[in-house]
């Protein structure tokens, strides 16, 4: 049986949990909810130095971070396939998947100015820079949705993930004016029930 430390709040492990449901192995894996606010988490700290979740413990061995993981149980069952083994479409799915990560780490950067910093702290320009990064990657996507054939791959699960947490903690405000976006999404939901099943809980 494989190890999860995650927390229901954590777009990266959500990530992880639809690469899971997609490949159809989600009963191998034990869920362990983590909590990360401590300063020091030993349970965690030692899976994972860094101290961030999601972390993976795979026969003892620890893997890390969640693209890293998607990658790991791709290769538990043959199909469908969600990081293609070579070529032009891998190095594809690995951008789009990129891009998705990028949206997220500027959105988390935005959440913890506010959540850790004063409010006579908080830096304008910066946080106008974060949200520019972005702006400019969801409009990207506005003018080029990443479609899939038989299935969605690891790029577009990234996509569905950062588009959710754009939900969960910054409003929603991303889908006016996107509405092409927004159908991408719908679509998205329809072929992976996961998504839904996986939405936190505010």
């Amino acid at each position: 049986m494989l190890r999860l430390l995650t927390h229901p709040f954590s777009p990266y492990g959500r990530k992880v949990t639809l690469a899971a449901a997609i490949k159809g192995v989600e009963n191998t894996i034990e869920v362990v909810v983590i909590d990360t606010n401590p300063m020091e988490n030993p349970a965690l700290a030692s899976v994972n130095p860094l101290g961030k979740i999601p972390a993976l413990i795979a026969d003892g061995t620890p893997i890390y971070d969640s693209k890293v993981i998607c990658e790991y149980l791709d290769g538990l069952a043959p199909s469908p396939r969600l990081i293609p083994s070579s070529g032009p479409e891998r190095i594809h799915t690995l951008t789009l998947g990129a891009l998705a990560d990028g949206i997220l780490d500027a959105a988390l950067l935005l959440v913890y100015e506010k959540r850790f910093r004063p409010e006579d702290k908080w830096h304008a320009p910066w946080q106008q820079r974060q949200q520019g990064k972005i702006d400019r990657a969801l409009d990207l996507l506005e003018r080029q949705p990443p479609d899939w054939g038989a299935s969605p791959a690891y790029g577009h699960l990234a996509v569905a993930c950062a588009l959710g947490y754009l939900d969960f903690r910054h409003g929603g405000t991303w889908r006016t004016p996107r509405d092409g976006l927004v159908a991408w999404l719908d679509r998205f939901r329809a072929a992976v029930p996961a998504f839904d099943r996986s939405r936190p809980a505010a």
